[in-house]
């Protein structure tokens, strides 16, 4: 079983805890002669250098997908009765937004990877297969609540809520890495996803996207930096706000640079080492899966809207995968925390584990061959 303790994060000197604030609207107050005063204006909630303040725990947690499904295509909100019914405790809200069904088949020249229906068909097909030897269904965090923004998908550009078709060549390679994967099954360490070694995980980002589990994130702030420490293998990206240019140096998390625009964080993210996996894709098929994304940009704003909501908006250029660039929105939502240490590799078993029980297929598979 994971094993998850409080983390304890130490920063520079530059770098301290800030109480959290989430200032709540103020309840209307009999006045005298039996008016009711009207409701107090919620107002930002500010630091003492007059930006806004960021700092606290927030999630990302959601139901709604990355992509729009087929069942709402052309489609970018949802009704308040579809709302309701999608929320339904104990409802297969997963089976209704990623058309797990046996009519739902990819259409177009899609890959699989990046057409909806392709990849769910996929992870039905891996979790029939895992019962009772993984993850049970206890330890999943399935959103329960579609974002606030009642849209049918985290994308909102292009505007059919979908990845933007692969240019040629990235298609190729990721034809090309599927294949090599079914003939190089776990032959080393190399051949396991960042998810699956412990490295980083598709909520740290950037764009910090929501996963099965573990969605949370804490933000502390000054007025030189700020950091977000993700619960989800404990990354923390720490991101300057004086200017100063992008280091020549690739990360798993990219390099990134904050600046504000009024009360909006516009954070810039470049020099990824291009050795996660691919958008939408599913988070277990190995290190074909990777994306070369070194030329890969991120742009991310961040706005306090409401009591309790930090919007989150994003877009993401990287010419040499996707023929357009394509934004998301995520409208993530206050919690009183804290965060707790996620501890993915206890022990480090996992790996050595992984690879000889590959070894041990391979040979039971050869032992049967030359019966």
């Amino acid at each position: 079983m994971i094993c998850r303790i409080r983390t304890f994060v130490v920063f520079s000197a530059a770098i301290f805890l800030l109480p959290v604030r989430i200032p709540a609207q103020a309840p209307a107050s009999a006045a005298k002669g039996g008016a009711v005063a009207k409701p107090k204006a919620w107002t930002v909630p500010r630091l003492p250098d007059g930006k806004p303040e960021l700092a606290g725990f927030w999630t990302n947690s959601t139901q709604t997908p990355l992509q729009r499904p087929q069942a709402f295509a052309g489609r970018e909100f949802l009704t308040d009765a579809e709302i309701k019914d999608l929320e339904t405790p104990k409802r297969d809200t997963d089976a209704e937004w990623k058309n797990r069904k046996s009519d739902a088949v990819p259409t177009g020249d899609r890959v699989v990877g990046t057409d909806p229906a392709a990849v769910a068909r996929q992870v039905a097909e891996y979790n029939a297969g895992r019962q009772g030897a993984d993850y049970n269904a206890v330890y999943l965090e399935n959103g329960k609540k579609v974002l606030p923004n009642k849209r049918t998908s985290i994308i909102t550009d292009p505007k059919n809520g979908m990845l933007p078709p692969l240019t040629p060549e990235a298609k190729q390679k990721f034809e090309a890495g599927q294949e090599y994967h079914k003939n190089h099954y776990h032959q080393g360490p190399e051949d396991l996803t960042s998810i699956e070694r412990c490295i980083t995980w598709i909520t740290s980002g950037p764009p910090m996207l929501p996963s099965f589990y573990n969605n949370n994130y804490h933000i502390l702030q000054t007025s030189d930096y700020v950091s977000i420490v993700t619960e989800m293998v404990h990354d923390a990206r720490i991101i300057p706000l004086d200017g100063r240019p992008h280091e020549n140096i690739r990360q798993w998390m990219g390099d990134s640079r904050g600046h504000w625009e009024g009360d909006t964080l516009v954070v810039e993210t470049t020099n990824f080492n291009g050795k996660r996996g691919w958008f939408g894709a599913p988070q277990f098929d190995g290190n074909d899966l990777k994306r070369p994304d070194e030329k890969m940009t991120v742009v991310e704003r961040f706005t306090r809207t409401a009591p309790g909501i930090l919007l989150y908006q994003f877009t993401v250029t990287d010419p040499g995968i996707y023929t357009q660039p394509w934004s998301g929105e995520i409208p993530m939502t206050a919690f009183e925390g804290p965060v707790y240490e996620y501890a993915c590799h206890e022990g480090n078993y996992a790996l050595p584990l992984i690879l000889s029980g590959a070894r041990t297929e391979e040979k039971e598979a050869e032992s049967k061959r030359s019966r």
